[in-house]
């Protein structure tokens, strides 16, 4: 039996769309996030880095949403089903894997970071001060990163129905998270290849019984 360590509101939510569209069978260990937003302290008994998702199988404990990915597509993806077949649409699969940690996902953190410098935990003397300063940062470099790599996407996916070709791969869970992430900011004007993405991820069943079984998926600071 496979096993998940999910934590709410976090990108483990990709590895249980992972399993729900090959079907296999598995559980899941739920943890909730501290009032802080970080994971508690109970995922490092799981593994040490104290991260979400973690998938248990057969005695292999494996941490991060791409090499998770990835192995599930490889040992439990006898039809290929999951990863497209010509060159071409594989070097897009590869590329998207990778971009969604690599490249993108940064941007998005460090908007939430900047975004809560004026709030709690920040000690109330520097509230004012953090404030002024993500504004800043946020003005000056991280909203025209994030307008960059969106019109980025946005133009990959006019082209493209998936991100890896015409059929569903590995490559559109891997970027579930972080592109539905940027469409909630919408901060980043209109972007209808995008939306059209979502709605077709919306719509499948494997998606919508990920979400009965992980939770509501909801992206803070959005």
């Amino acid at each position: 039996m496979l096993t998940v360590h999910h934590l709410n509101l976090s990108r483990s939510q990709r590895v249980l769309w992972a399993l729900e569209e090959l079907e296999l069978p598995y559980q899941i260990v739920r943890y909730q996030r501290e009032p802080t937003m970080l994971a508690p302290e109970a995922l490092k008994k799981v593994h040490p880095l104290g991260k979400s998702p973690v998938l248990e199988d057969d005695g292999l404990i494996l941490a991060e949403s791409g090499a998770i990915l990835e192995y599930l597509q490889e040992t439990h993806d006898p039809g290929q089903t999951l990863k497209p077949m010509s060159p071409q649409d594989r070097v897009q699969y590869r590329f998207w894997l990778h971009y969604a940690e690599g490249s993108l996902m940064p941007f998005l953190l460090m908007k939430l970071i900047f975004g809560r410098l004026g709030k709690p935990p920040v000690p109330i003397g520097l509230r004012t001060v953090g404030k002024l300063l993500g504004q800043g940062v946020q003005k000056g470099y991280l909203n025209k990163q994030l307008a960059t790599h969106a019109a980025f996407i946005e133009a990959h996916l006019a082209q493209n129905t998936w991100f890896a070709g015409e059929q569903l791969s590995m490559a559109d869970i891997q970027m579930s998270y972080p592109a539905m992430a940027l469409l909630a900011r919408g901060e980043q004007g209109a972007l209808p290849s995008l939306t059209a993405w979502t709605k077709r991820v919306e719509n499948r069943p494997a998606w919508q019984r990920a979400i009965q079984q992980g939770g509501p998926l909801d992206f803070p600071g959005s």
